[in-house]
């Protein structure tokens, strides 16, 4: 655990403002949160590095978490079967241009390849699709939330992905083929250190209600979907009695509510807490703003603080475009697209032969907690266990 932390202060440290082109908002299935990315107002990649020989220079960002990478693993564009044809994709919290981007580069490689784009909210999305059910005109749903994903497919509204589509990735991020994990993102503690040490933030997150040193002290976003989504994962792992009493905890430890998780950071950074709960992007994102900001991040283990949600994609079985959509959905997991989410966004590749950036423990370091993903979608039970405590 000690090792682990040491790495993500060492990339905290050498973060500058140039080190950031972009960190995708990745929320929750009730609440929706926005993308962003590192590109011009042309379209074009920020620092990229077209025209040098690099075939990764229309995807990867810019900085110096992204610079020396050279070639990564997995599969190339190149080794893929060409996208011929069009496809309409329904979006879920793609909004600010991550998504837009990302198909605006296949469609500059593939000149007999189109697509129709209709962005909304993660939860929005879901619901627009299973209203539609079988008639319904998407052929893929792209998603940044893996209980949004699970929502359609739990209505039996997705067919099943191929083994080559699926295989390159961890069998927990493509539960029963259904959907599939394009991109990951870690549940985290952004801690001050000019207030706290690392050993001062508990390796369990059941035990911060207890924690002096948090005592007072703490942030948290609880209307965001993310941190629901956090909730949701301890009530299945813990149970709704250990999670209410965990959230009564909290409250009364004094814990202080923000609209969002990049407030909480912020706030740690500034001195407001010593500690907070947040995806594992925000600090990054603070810190690039901020390279001297007395903040690192601390990752719980093996319990739902360590919990990694992903954004995926799934292909609606009413699709008559299913062929070109398996091949979309492989396109995403390809090298290059892995790339992209990597070194824009600091999210976490699902093709393990993508090395997550600077230094980032994987995710096999970071000990999630065993859960299917799917049942993130359950979310109704724990916003009734929130308002029951008073939390929302």
């Amino acid at each position: 655990m000690t090792e682990r932390r040491y790495n993500r202060r060492r990339v905290l440290a050498g973060l500058g403002a140039a080190g950031l082109s972009g960190l995708a908002g990745c929320g929750g299935f009730t609440g929706d949160e926005s993308e962003q990315t590192g590109t011009g107002t042309d379209g074009t990649a920020n620092g990229t590095a077209g025209g040098t020989g690099d075939s990764f220079g229309e995807f990867r960002g810019s900085g110096p978490l992204a610079e020396g990478r050279g070639d990564v693993g997995g599969t190339p564009i190149a080794d893929l079967p060409d996208l011929s044809g069009e496809l309409t994709i329904y979006l879920g919290g793609g909004e600010g241009g991550l998504y837009r981007d990302l198909l605006a580069r296949f469609e500059r490689i593939y000149d007999d390849f189109s697509y129709n784009a209709r962005e909304s909210g993660t939860s929005d999305a879901a619901n627009t699709l299973i209203n539609e059910g079988s008639a319904s005109p998407a052929d893929v749903f792209w998603s940044v939330d893996a209980g949004s994903l699970a929502a359609v497919a739990n209505r039996g509204l997705t067919a099943e992905l191929p083994s080559d589509v699926v295989d390159p990735v961890p069998e927990e991020f493509h539960p029963e083929n259904l959907w599939v994990g394009v991109a990951g993102r870690a549940r985290a503690v952004p801690y001050n250190t000019s207030a706290l040490s690392e050993g001062d933030v508990p390796d369990s997150v059941m035990q911060f209600p207890e924690s002096e040193a948090l005592a007072g002290a703490m942030g948290w976003a609880p209307t965001y979907g993310a941190f629901q989504a956090f909730v949701t994962a301890m009530r299945l792992i813990e149970g709704p009695d250990a999670t209410r009493q965990w959230l009564r905890g909290m409250l009364e430890a004094g814990v202080t509510e923000y609209n969002n998780e990049f407030l909480v950071s912020n706030a740690v950074a500034d001195g407001e807490l010593n500690a907070g709960f947040a995806n594992h992007y925000y600090a990054l994102r603070v810190q690039a703003a901020r390279p001297n900001a007395p903040l690192d991040l601390a990752f719980t283990s093996g319990d739902a603080g360590a919990l990694i949600n992903a954004a995926g994609a799934e292909v609606l079985s009413a699709s008559g475009n299913q062929e070109l959509a398996f091949t979309f959905v492989r396109h995403l997991l390809s090298s290059e697209a892995q790339e992209f989410f990597a070194t824009r966004t600091y999210a976490y590749p699902m093709v393990p032969d993508v090395p997550p950036v600077g230094g980032l423990p994987t995710i096999d370091e970071l000990n999630p907690p065993s859960i299917d993903l799917s049942r993130l979608s359950e979310i109704q039970p724990t916003l009734t266990l929130m308002r029951d405590v008073g939390v929302l």
